[in-house]
């Protein structure tokens, strides 16, 4: 016995790219001091908001420090695009995002087996409905909330060229969907990623085997021409 232990490493499938976590990142931090910066302007009738607004200097800080963040993840939502069409324009970029018909028979499926009409779960691909229904939500909330956001920040510009009804429209619009995106991340969004399973591929970028079989079982066939799980014949 030379002493040396044999360690067995557990196969893990590569999800999402060193970029693809970085954007991530950005996005959560941004996302979050827009939040916390955003709901005591909202809400300025309540004594917390007061409190913490209570001199123009406060308010001003405050209102820097979101249009910061908003700047911040303007930005990422133009590199994202701007990557998506040069992957398009390239034809390289996967379709795996977005929604089919495929879906909406998954969706079915799940309500079913919710239901206990059906024993099964849905095989899902790389990214199922789950997943596609918070990246669509978040992307159109986000260029709503951007949209509304920038023509409240600069109302004298916007209104020249829009009626001025615009900037009351928007200040209800881009505070309500900031609310309505917030309980949904943390309703939804958290549910399916981190209550349901502790799902971390996002920040370390791998799946392991299992999770792959369980969750991805069309991926991994897809990907090692192997079925995720054994026939009965097989043992």
């Amino acid at each position: 016995m030379s002493g040396k232990k044999i360690i067995d490493q557990e196969r893990t499938f590569m999800r999402f790219m060193p970029g693809q976590r970085w954007e991530h990142a950005i996005l959560i931090l941004s996302a979050f001091v827009l939040l916390i910066t955003g709901l005591p302007q909202k809400y300025r009738e309540l004594s917390w908001s007061q409190d913490l607004l209570s001199t123009p200097e406060r308010l001003e800080i405050i209102r820097q420090i979101h249009h910061i963040a908003a700047v911040i993840l303007a930005l990422e939502v133009i590199y994202h695009l701007g990557r998506a069409i040069y992957l398009i324009t390239r034809r390289r970029l996967s379709a795996n995002m977005f929604p089919n018909m495929q879906d909406v028979y998954d969706a079915w499926h799940m309500a079913q087996y919710l239901l206990f009409l059906r024993k099964d779960k849905p095989a899902f691909g790389k990214y199922n409905f789950e997943q596609k229904v918070t990246y669509w939500f978040l992307f159109f909330s986000f260029a709503l909330m951007g949209i509304s956001g920038f023509i409240i920040w600069f109302p004298v510009q916007f209104t020249q060229f829009l009626p001025g009804g615009v900037v009351p429209a928007s200040k209800m619009a881009h505070s309500t969907e900031a609310v309505v995106t917030a309980i949904f991340i943390i309703v939804w969004h958290l549910y399916h990623v981190h209550i349901e399973r502790l799902n971390l591929s996002i920040f370390t970028g791998r799946l392991r085997e299992d999770e792959m079989r369980k969750f991805h079982a069309k991926e991994y066939e897809r990907v090692t021409g192997q079925p995720a799980f054994k026939s009965d014949e097989e043992g």
